[in-house]
């Protein structure tokens, strides 16, 4: 009897063994135990991120940081995100999360997680977009990744990868992004592989110790937009004048190597200026100042000495030799069909422009030589152009232009980016006038002045692409810059005038001023976003704002809204009128459009619209700071509070941690949704009794809530903020 009481017991005790054994099997899917794996492999998780990774828990789509989707054919949803990002996460990639077939998103990056890459994440065949930039993974570029066949945007940047770039990368006829920048990857890059990868638009090779030639066909990616970047290598030989093939908007970055040989001027290689060659001693040809030995000097830039000039006028100004570097470079004409004349900024020194054909513009670059007069260009797009005179006997007319701008009745604004007038030209038009200051002058050498001439020109050459190319961005909701004027004492820039203030002061209150409707406040937000999303998408370089606040959102007396302030601390940084921005290493980031990488002096200026990941030392804006900051701007117009002033009753005692750069405003508003408090607590007071609005300004809530994640990848874009904004109230 006790034998067969013990057996029973024992028969007992492993079948409840095996019933939890199979119960956990059952409560875990496969996607999950895929999960646990990453879990596992994190030695270190020092925010405790992972915690509720269980395995007690029977739903994974549920764990922080996952993502999940049905999918046809099976009776629980997929794992097809993973987002741990920036959580100090110490350990490896696990092999195990190659099994996750419908994985979609992996995003790993600014970790601390080391070892190789695992060959095996090919087998996550729905792979769209791997993030693995800023840890310290080690090995090779692991070959199988070109495998994918959906792979869209590849960043292993800022690791300790090495060894060659794979030759396999031509199977990945989907990438659109590929970011190598900052490795140890070495030899050469392999040809006959670029004409494969027709989707790429971006593509950054740089500091790594790439070696050898560049190879022709990078010629051929006709998608590339931004920045080719292959700086801070150790490439040789001669710039390939295929690269002059890629598109027009394509600015190169082939800082710091060992080329050697004269600049080839085809195509989009004639676009580019002096930067995109610094650092390579054996280069010649324009735009550098070294001329090459055996075909002789570079040929000058518009507006040197010496340069031909037709026209009667410049003849004699020739003779004389004395001639300002000195110009008006008309931008465009004004839309409207018919005569627009702009009028005049001073005596003798005008713009206009007469519209050739209903409704097209024109562009005036100025070239020739100055102090003529005459048509601009060959081409007969322009109907004038003008050019300012400098001689003894005209002081006159320089004072007439100080006279002018300082005698405004309207002075609009005064700070570290100039002084704005309100300037009222031609026939009643009134226009904005932005008034950057001199950039140098006094007495020198002959030598020294030539030197001077030479930077002069270079930078005018610079300053006038940029501000050609922020001259093409059109839409509504942006404010136009419509002209510049530049010498070497005196730069302006001339656009719209708006007339009815700006964003911060309707959100304060004017004296004898209603408050903002919410009719008022959703016209903004929407035109607003408009605005943003086609500098961002449709501009010709898809720019960034880089400074996105109340101030700078200008208002007529519509409320319809208009961006301002947009291209303009590029301008100010290539006018080098400003200590903060205009030195060389400024300048020298101004590629492709970029804003400079954020200095000490400008993270020490309070901004609480700026993105987290903005304060940042070095870092260039992007694009996701604008949506970050727009989210501010749009909890501002719900709440009616300041950034850094949201609740009086709960500034003192919610205060930020330490290193948390989150605004006071978007943790108030997150918490209050988090304890489900009552819209009225939240809306602006002015608000309150309007209802009828009630949805919508929840709508509104969730889309700035969005724009303001922490994680910029988790941010949307532009584009969708403008989209979604346009359905609310519809």
């Amino acid at each position: 009897m006790r034998g067969h009481y013990l057996s029973r017991l024992l028969i007992s005790i492993i079948f409840v063994i095996l019933a939890a054994v199979v119960r956990i099997a059952a409560a875990l899917s496969p996607d999950g135990l895929s999960l646990l794996a990453l879990k596992s492999a994190v030695s270190d998780d020092p925010s405790s991120t992972l915690s509720a990774w269980s395995e007690s828990d029977a739903d994974p789509c549920r764990w922080p940081g996952v993502s999940c989707a049905n999918v046809s054919g099976y009776d629980y949803p997929r794992v097809v995100g993973i987002a741990v990002a920036g959580k100090n996460l110490s350990g490896y990639i696990p092999s195990e999360l190659g099994s996750l077939l419908f994985l979609r998103r992996l995003n790993l990056h600014s970790n601390r997680l080391s070892g190789p890459i695992p060959a095996e994440l090919a087998n996550a065949s729905s792979l769209r977009s791997l993030f693995l930039y800023d840890n310290s993974l080690s090995g090779h570029f692991p070959a199988a990744l070109c495998d994918l066949p959906r792979l869209q945007n590849l960043d292993l940047s800022r690791n300790s990868l090495a060894g060659p770039i794979p030759r396999d990368l031509r199977s990945c006829r989907q990438l659109q992004r590929l970011l190598l920048q900052q490795n140890g990857f070495s030899g050469e890059i392999p040809a006959g592989i670029w004409p494969e990868t027709v989707n790429l638009v971006q593509l950054d090779l740089s500091s790594n110790q790439l070696n050898g030639s560049i190879p022709r066909d990078l010629g051929e990616l006709d998608s590339l937009g931004g920045t080719l970047n292959l700086s801070h290598n150790r490439f040789s030989g001669k710039v390939p004048e295929a690269l002059g093939n890629l598109p027009s908007t394509v600015t190169l970055d082939l800082r710091y190597n060992n080329l050697s040989g004269e600049i080839p001027q085809e195509g989009s290689l004639a676009n580019q200026g002096p930067t995109a060659y610094l650092g390579n001693p054996l280069l010649c040809g324009f735009p550098l100042q070294v001329a090459c030995a055996e075909r002789g000097a570079p040929p000058a830039p518009p507006g040197t000495a010496g340069a031909g000039a037709k026209g009667g006028g410049a003849a004699a100004g020739e003779e004389k030799g004395r001639l300002r570097t000195g110009m008006i470079a008309l931008i465009s004409a004004a839309d409207a069909a018919g005569v627009a004349v702009i009028g005049a900024i001073v005596v003798y020194v005008y713009w206009r422009v007469r519209d050739r054909e209903e409704g097209e513009g024109c562009s005036c670059t100025g070239k020739g030589k100055l102090g003529g007069g005459g048509g601009g260009g060959g081409d007969g797009r322009c109907a004038w152009w003008c050019a300012a005179a400098e001689e003894a006997g005209e002081e006159g007319e320089e004072d007439e232009l100080d006279e002018l701008l300082r005698s405004s009745a309207y002075v609009l604004g005064k700070g570290g980016k100039g002084i704005v007038y309100k300037v009222v030209v031609g026939s009643g038009v009134p226009v904005a006038v932005r008034r950057l200051g001199g950039g140098g002058g006094g007495e020198a050498g002959k030598q020294q002045q030539q030197q001077q001439q030479q930077q002069e020109q270079v930078r005018y050459k610079e300053f006038a692409a940029e501000a050609q190319g922020i001259g093409r961005v059109r839409h509504p909701n942006v404010v136009r810059l419509r002209a510049y004027y530049w010498a070497q004492d005196e730069k302006l820039l001339i656009t719209d005038f708006i007339s009815n203030g700006n964003l911060a002061a309707a959100l304060r209150g004017r004296s004898g001023q209603p408050s903002l409707s919410w009719s008022n406040r959703l016209r903004i937000a929407k035109g607003s976003a408009r605005g943003l999303a086609h500098i961002h998408e449709c501009s010709p370089r898809k720019f960034v704002h880089g400074d996105i606040k109340p101030t700078n959102i200008l208002l007529d007396a519509d409320y319809n809204p208009y961006i301002g302030d947009f291209g303009l601390s590029r301008l100010i940084a290539l006018a080098g009128v400003n200590d903060d921005l205009s030195s060389s290493s400024a300048t020298s980031a101004f590629m492709g459009g970029a804003l400079p990488a954020m200095k000490p002096a400008m993270l020490e200026r309070p901004n609480n619209y700026r993105a987290p990941e903005a304060r940042v030392l070095g870092v260039r804006p992007t694009q996701r700071w604008d949506v970050y900051s727009f989210g501010v701007v749009l909890l501002e117009l719900l709440t009616g509070r300041s950034p850094e002033m949201a609740s009086p009753s709960t500034s003192s005692t919610s205060a930020a941690p330490a290193g948390d750069h989150v605004p006071e405003l978007v943790r108030w508003v997150r918490k209050g949704f988090e304890d489900a408090k009552p819209l009225a607590e939240l809306v602006d007071e002015a608000l309150r009794r309007e209802v009828n609005a009630k949805k919508e300004v929840i709508s509104v809530f969730h889309i700035a809530l969005a724009c303001t994640e922490p994680d910029p990848e988790q941010r949307p874009r532009m584009k969708t903020v403008a989209e979604n904004l346009d359905k609310v109230g519809s």
